[in-house]
């Protein structure tokens, strides 16, 4: 992901480089007053890393109703492969023991299986960016970011040897669980930029920020897709519906928080109307989602196009 974005930085630099140094003209070739006040709108893209504090959303408990997380015996993954593909309800078939090529019940999910590594892979971050320039160093911001983020994990199964086997060792099989985030954040800030160069200077920027946070999906891998005997299940099934074969109806997580941000970063400007921005962002986002949501501290880096009507 950072040989993409690199590429992209390298582009847009590329494809602005002819206006470095220029002023724009008039019919006459003549130069045209800049006003210092006005409207810049334009785009952003970067790389988003996400706090880990609210990974273990996707590990496979859920939460119920009232946003508690189930215990293990309530929960998704244990309804899933106990009972649901595990042949746990009369009249179902062992479909994981097919998976994993045992005899049926030749094999064991607990507790100590459950997922217990889950973290958010870095992401795209896309966003329109406005900002109103009061003069030629402070700027009001209105952005509004968006961010589609994977979670990855393992979890595990035990088989035992098959019936008639001289194997007397237990195997531990590590399977993926997978899941999906969306987060949409506006951002109400302030720009500064440092220095006086007509072209090159540093800037920071800070405010306050809104994050509504949305649960996509979440499932399990038993054995590779590629394998004929591989076993998909979804848990986000386990949301909005009757978990399973249970009595309760539960609800896919979403919620919106308040934090701040602030940023720091390079200003070029290309010409009176382009300028372009590479930037950090470090955030305290609150994502209110599962249980005790609290303020952390999430990262981005990316950079900005902005153009001046």
């Amino acid at each position: 992901m950072s040989k993409k974005l690199n590429k992209i930085i390298l582009l847009l630099l590329l494809l602005n480089a002819s206006f470095i140094g220029a002023q724009e003209t008039n019919e006459n070739n003549t130069d045209i007053p800049v006003k210092a006040k006005g409207f810049h709108f334009g785009l952003y893209i970067g790389s988003y890393f996400a706090n880990k504090y609210t990974a273990s959303l996707y590990d496979g408990y859920g939460y119920d109703i009232d946003g508690k997380r189930n215990s293990f015996l309530n929960s998704f993954m244990y309804n899933k492969i106990i009972l649901e593909y595990g042949g746990g309800y009369p009249g179902t078939v062992d479909q994981v023991a097919q998976a994993l090529n045992v005899d049926p019940g030749a094999w064991n999910f607990s507790e100590s299986d459950m997922p217990v590594n889950m973290k958010y892979v870095p992401s795209f971050y896309l966003g329109l960016q406005s900002r109103y320039t009061v003069d030629k160093k402070n700027a009001i911001l209105i952005n509004v970011n968006a961010a589609k983020i994977n979670i990855s994990g393992n979890f595990t199964i035990t088989t035992t040897p098959v019936s008639g086997s001289t194997q007397i060792n237990k195997a531990i099989r590590t399977f993926a669980i997978k899941g999906e985030e969306q987060r949409l954040i506006l951002q109400f800030g302030y720009n500064r930029i440092l220095g006086d160069n007509e072209k090159v200077n540093f800037y920071v920027e800070g405010g306050l920020n809104i994050t509504l946070t949305k649960f996509s999906k979440n499932d399990i891998l038993i054995n590779n897709e590629t394998t004929s005997t591989s076993l998909h299940i979804d848990l986000t099934a386990s949301y909005s519906s009757i978990n399973g074969y249970g009595a309760y109806v539960t609800k896919k997580p979403i919620g919106t928080g308040f934090g701040l941000f602030s940023g720091l970063g390079v200003n070029f400007t290309m010409s009176p109307s382009w300028t372009i921005q590479l930037g950090y962002n470090p955030s305290f986002e609150r994502i209110n989602i599962g249980e005790n949501p609290r303020l952390k501290l999430q990262h981005a880096v990316g950079i900005r196009a902005y153009y001046k009507f």
